[in-house]
């Protein structure tokens, strides 16, 4: 008997109440390649987000404007910005920590940026240098300057579930810092399950908070970590309760610094197959997905966190396989 022929794609189910179509908001380049110990080459994160672009993603976090002394591995932000060629429609969106990081950003002519506060005072000092109420102000004067300046800004509310020092997090901080963003004209507002601890009830929970203080459910995003394995049940969480971008990162690129040993980033292949799973269209090629991760791995020399894409590798996929419509 002949080997069964291997599965690439999921069956589509759909599931009543569920979105048509969600947003994938690829965040390897940037927050995966910062949590990495090694620094990779320019050319290769010129080349990762090429073919993620390529792939089909179209909201790609590229990289950072960040001091290199703050995180080396991206203090190549200008150069990588120059040689990224960012498809008509699709977003290209650097990370930026102050005012100096947006007038930098804007200088090399990035058209997106996002901002990070932090729903603790812990989290706000060990990372970014201030308290939760100064990672607030530094972050609504950033999003002044960018609206000035007529582009979009999407907001990060930093442990939102779970404080590596602090333990659990009082849902009206969550609120206050999201309502902050929102009132400063971020367009979107991820929520971020920094540590991986957060499950379904809760996620449910805090998006109803959320939008209780009149933030609008579309408007949200699930910035979620896969430490404990909860990250998938908790984007159904989300798409049960109207949220449609979610972030993650290819390969599951990325790692959680606060839980050493563990997985980080929810992987975009896990992600793409979840959704394509339940009929969800996501414009990302799942095939072309997993090509990227098996290239980018084979690069590093390291395997990735993914078990769609592990799973894939296992069934050799051609170069020349054509992508169904």
């Amino acid at each position: 008997m002949s080997d069964p022929s291997p599965v690439r794609r999921p069956r589509p189910v759909p599931v009543e109440g569920m979105p048509a179509a969600v947003s994938v908001y690829e965040v390897g380049p940037r927050d995966g390649l910062q949590a990495e110990s090694d620094v990779i080459p320019t050319a290769v994160k010129v080349a990762l987000c090429s073919r993620l672009y390529a792939a089909g993603v179209r909201a790609l976090e590229v990289t950072s404007f960040v001091p290199p002394s703050w995180i080396p591995q991206l203090a190549d932000a200008r150069e990588v910005v120059a040689s990224v060629d960012v498809p008509d429609g699709a977003r290209g969106v650097a990370l930026v920590p102050n005012r100096r990081g947006l007038d930098d950003a804007l200088s090399a002519g990035v058209r997106e940026v996002a901002v990070v506060v932090s729903a603790t005072d812990s989290f706000a000092r060990a990372n970014l240098n201030t308290d939760r109420a100064g990672s607030i102000a530094r972050a609504t004067e950033v999003v002044a300057g960018a609206r000035a300046a007529g582009i979009p800004v999407r907001g990060y509310v930093s442990m939102s579930f779970g404080d590596p020092w602090e333990g659990a997090v009082d849902t009206a901080a969550v609120v206050d810092a999201a309502s902050a963003l929102s009132a400063s004209g971020c367009r979107t507002l991820a929520l971020g399950d920094t540590i991986g601890v957060a499950t379904a009830g809760h996620v449910e929970r805090m998006i109803d908070a959320v939008a209780a203080a009149g933030i609008s459910r579309s408007a949200l995003a699930l910035h979620l970590h896969d430490t404990y394995g909860q990250a998938l049940a908790n984007v159904y969480a989300g798409l049960r309760n109207g949220v449609v971008e979610f972030d993650s990162s290819v390969g599951g690129l990325g790692r959680c610094p606060y839980a050493p040993g563990a997985t980080g980033n929810l992987a975009t292949e896990d992600l793409v197959w979840m959704l394509e799973g339940l009929g969800i269209r996501t414009g990302v090629d799942l095939v072309a997905l997993a090509r990227t991760s098996a290239w980018l791995s084979r690069i590093r020399g390291r395997r990735y966190a993914s078990r769609v894409a592990a799973a894939l590798e296992a069934s050799p996929i051609p170069d020349r396989e054509e992508t169904p419509a």
